[in-house]
């Protein structure tokens, strides 16, 4: 029966547990309108799953949360404030390494206001999950869809231009309310981070150098951000934040990295000033930008010089750094930066 639909009451029924340990079954039962002896049947197929941890006698039994945990919720975007669900809705279900829950709160409240501030929808739902090796967060909102929202904003049609742009850093359309971090650094705390937008999604995996890429996107209207972090993982909150300032302290952000890879598309090289120009644009913001050739294989001359003698000497107070490019690429990044291309 779909009211025991074991799929959906994973999403309730670890705030459920932590609230009626020792009468679970009648609030199942409750719940979803269903018998005693079905109730029962569908908890214990939860505790087979690892989803519940049964406890007690045969005719007094205790419930706690198993393994895998879940809440989904949804609220309405007008007057929601961020901090509200993650205290009263989630934390209070979820066990998690003290470092862990400190970068999940980060990413939660950053990607959440986000939503709140700029989605122009009116819900929004959000499921965090943990499993025995990783906490997943999910939010969906059905606003007019994050790209859609960059192209109003900063004229960028292009949703891999737009994904650039965002994956620098310091990219907001309320600067007096925004300093356009909260995206950026929620995709570094990350093991794996995706964007899905208006037809296009983007996808950064952390153990393949951060790289991000082209994906397939969900068919639905709005933004949707997921989030994944190993419950293992040696990175924190700190650590993470000192990467990206010079003097490693975390409080500046002024270091970032210009992934190529996002200006690519079928067919085409990296061979234009335009195309150079769309990569350093906004860098002057920065004092050290990374240059990642991650999947280029090949640049022009015009690239290159536009890149790394125009644009660089127009900017001598930022250090340019190329990296993770190919020999024939980095023949040409040499002798540009020398004067013998």
């Amino acid at each position: 029966m779909s009211r025991l639909n074991l799929h959906h009451m994973m999403g309730w029924i670890t705030a459920a547990v932590v609230r009626h340990p020792h009468d679970l079954i009648a609030h199942v039962a409750e719940r979803v309108q269903a018998s005693r002896p079905a109730a029962r049947k569908a908890v214990a197929r939860l505790v087979d799953a690892g989803w519940l941890v049964k406890e007690g006698s045969t005719s007094r039994p205790v419930y706690r949360p198993g393994s895998f945990r879940q809440v989904v919720t949804s609220y309405p975007l007008q007057g929601l404030v961020e901090d509200v669900p993650w205290e009263r809705d989630f934390m209070p279900n979820f066990v998690l390494p003290p470092q862990v829950q400190r970068m999940a709160q980060h990413v939660f409240n950053e990607i959440l206001n986000n939503a709140i501030d700029h989605s122009g929808g009116t819900t929004v739902t959000v499921s965090l999950r943990q499993t025995p090796n990783h906490v997943q967060l999910l939010v969906s909102d059905d606003g007019r869809g994050l790209f859609d929202r960059i192209r109003e904003s900063f004229a960028i049609d292009d949703a891999q231009h737009a994904m650039l742009e965002l994956s620098k850093g310091k990219l907001t359309s309320q600067p007096d309310r925004h300093t356009g971090r909260g995206l950026f650094f929620s995709a570094q705390l990350a093991d794996v981070f995706e964007v899905h937008a208006n037809g296009s999604n983007f996808q950064r995996r952390g153990w393949d150098g951060g790289g991000w890429h082209c994906g397939k996107p969900l068919a639905r209207q709005g933004t949707s951000v997921y989030a994944s972090i190993a419950l293992d993982t040696e990175r924190t909150l700190d650590s993470v934040l000192n990467v990206w300032s010079i003097d490693r302290q975390g409080i500046a952000f002024d270091r970032t990295r210009v992934p190529l890879r996002l200006l690519l598309s079928t067919n085409t090289a990296l061979d234009s000033r335009s195309q150079a120009r769309r990569a350093a644009s906004r860098l002057q913001q920065f004092s050290h930008a990374r240059i990642d050739f991650s999947g280029v294989s090949d640049i022009g001359h015009s690239f290159a010089d536009e890149l790394f003698r125009v644009f660089a000497g127009q900017h001598p107070e930022l250090e340019l750094v190329a990296e993770n490019m190919s020999p024939k690429v980095a023949n040409l990044v040499h002798a540009t930066i020398s004067g013998q291309a």
